[in-house]
């Protein structure tokens, strides 16, 4: 099965640039797409100095739709959202000040990889951490969601007025040329050990290897992969109930098969099912106590709204499009005019038959 790769590197533009992190492209680009990806054949998408989080999120949601593995290089730095107190990679038109909304917030990660099947998502990351991150770092690990591989280091902020190059990431790119990709367990030490060989670093090194055998999110990935939707639903149906009865129908172990779900419904085409079950978990987000400005809460309404403009029956765009637009005035999100594009939407249905535009 032909493979995935994702290269991206992104850092700001001016004086808040941490790490050159541009610089490594061209040696990664020099490696045959097999090779970065570790398969027979490979597809290889390069995001350069992006300028939009919503241009990333777009790439990063087509390839975890690939079926065959996918790695992804991540190379930049980290920077924290002051607000929300969350990591955050910077592109090139971050600042201190705009992180929330120029910044690809890390957790976006997470949402879009959780539902691979376990051992096919690797993240290889060469990360510097500006100085908040640095120290957020020493107490919350950087998460990439349970299903993810990642191997990598984190760097902390290099001196004033210097902007330090991706070693790791460059070792990394040395060691593929060679024409052959060692177990990522070894090509990570041997990574490790070329940078080392300058002198100890004081970073943070990332080693985690993905899922092994028995993850239940494998079982269902394998069912949504062989057109058999209908019976991945029913097992995270089963996975939802046991979550419910062992934690509760409001815990986060509940409801995370519950947005599982959400995401087999958009996966079997059938977006009234997805947009009704995103909508229902937001709800018990915001009645548990979460804040609505919350990655969860966000992440929920967000893709409500990406499936209740997917639905073609002006009729139950109408009756979904109210209650959608109820939630998005609780929780506008990151993007300018959400409640605004569902308002005006709702009026054209209101008016005439039409069907709402994609968002």
């Amino acid at each position: 099965m032909a493979g995935t790769v994702l290269l991206l590197a992104a850092s700001p533009v001016g004086r808040g640039c941490l790490v050159d992190a541009a610089s490594v492209l061209p040696v990664l680009a020099a490696v045959p797409p097999a090779v970065l990806a570790g398969t027979d054949t490979a597809n290889v998408v390069e995001l350069a100095d992006p300028l939009d989080p919503q241009a990333v999120l777009t790439r990063l949601r087509a390839a975890a739709a690939a079926p065959g593995p996918l790695t992804v290089f991540v190379t930049g730095q980290l920077q924290m959202d002051r607000r929300q107190r969350l990591p955050h990679l910077a592109l090139a038109r971050t600042t201190t000040a705009s992180v929330r909304y120029t910044a690809f917030p890390w957790h976006w990660f997470r949402e879009e990889l959780r539902l691979r099947a376990g051992g096919s998502t690797t993240l290889v990351v060469d990360l510097h951490a500006d100085a908040e991150s640095w120290q957020w770092l020493h107490t919350s690990p950087l998460d990439s969601g349970r299903g993810t591989a990642v191997y990598g280091r984190i760097a902390p902020p290099p001196g004033r007025r210097s902007v330090a190059a991706p070693a790791y990431m460059k070792a990394v790119a040395t060691i593929l040329r060679s024409g052959r990709r060692p177990p990522l367990e070894q090509l990570h030490q041997l990574a490790l050990a070329r940078i080392a060989a300058d002198g100890p670093l004081p970073d943070l090194v990332l080693s985690t290897p993905g899922p092994g055998a028995g993850d239940p999110h494998a079982a269902v990935s394998a069912a949504v992969r062989e057109g058999r939707h209908a019976d991945a639903d029913l097992l995270a149906a089963q996975w939802e109930q046991a979550a419910q009865r062992a934690h509760g129908p409001g815990s986060d172990e509940a409801l995370h098969w519950t947005e599982v779900r959400a995401d087999l419904a958009m996966f079997a085409g059938d977006p009234v099912r997805s947009c009704r079950t995103w909508l229902a978990v937001a709800s018990a987000r915001l009645a548990a106590g979460q804040a609505p400005d919350a990655p969860a809460v966000e992440a929920a309404v967000d893709r409500a709204h990406h499936q209740w403009a997917s639905i073609r029956d002006p009729h139950q765009a109408r009756d979904l499009g109210a209650a959608l637009a109820e939630v998005r005035g609780r929780v506008p999100g990151r993007r300018e005019g959400a409640l605004n594009h569902i308002l005006g939407q709702l009026r054209q249905l209101d008016g005439r038959s039409e069907l709402p535009s994609r968002v």
